[in-house]
């Protein structure tokens, strides 16, 4: 079995290849489907997602947060805090972005929220750079999303079966077709936590969580 950095970095590797028209397609993809997504689990009716805005050559999901504002959905965006902590924003069409001061990454403008606000959250589109089909995911090796995840688990009561690792709200992994690999393709570590799907530019994949 690979490693989780060997993984990560094959990946990041191919990530850089990508063109600007397929970029293009993928958001176009990923938006699509993540709606559908959303729809699904709030009825059609307004819900609240907490997503990311992809940077360079990551999954875009700038057009999925632009169509999720269109359907009415409120969307929280996360901020590094120190100490591997995420707090969260509200974003809109006009929120402006500033650099990140712990992590590459642009961050929205406005007041903060800590975890506490996901229990109003119908769902979260995650980064990733590579998932599997047991539902094993490899973030950007920040730890921000484990001690996020954790704290997440902690806060509202688990929908896992007893000793299931899967958070407590919808989780959905944005990766490429490509990064969807075998199960157990991933390393599995205590303190990882499954996720429920992956999101690609072709579709969602229901992932085994047994």
């Amino acid at each position: 079995m690979a490693s989780k950095e060997e993984i990560r970095s094959g990946h990041r590797a191919g990530r850089a290849a990508l063109t600007r028209a397929g970029l293009d397609s993928a958001g176009a993809g990923i938006a699509r489907h993540g709606l559908a997504w959303a729809t699904g689990l709030t009825g059609g009716n307004p819900g609240t997602f907490a997503a990311y805005l992809g940077v360079g050559s990551e999954p875009p999901t700038l057009p999925l947060l632009a169509a999720l504002h269109d359907a009415g959905h409120r969307i929280l965006l996360p901020v590094c805090e120190p100490e591997l902590a995420l707090s969260w924003v509200y974003w809109t069409p006009e929120s402006g972005f500033v650099r990140s001061r712990y992590a590459p990454i642009q961050e929205p403008e406005g007041p903060r929220h800590g975890t506490a606000v996901m229990r109003g959250a119908d769902g979260i589109f995650l980064p990733a750079t590579a998932v599997d089909l047991s539902g094993n995911r490899i973030g950007q090796g920040g730890g921000y999303y484990d001690k996020f995840l954790a704290a997440l688990s902690a806060l509202l009561p688990s929908q896992a079966p007893e000793g299931g690792t899967l958070p407590p709200l919808p989780t959905a992994a944005v990766v490429y077709d490509g990064e969807v690999l075998p199960g157990g393709s991933i390393p599995a570590e205590s303190f990882d936590r499954k996720v429920a799907a992956a999101l690609t530019p072709g579709g969602l994949v229901r992932l085994q969580l047994g």
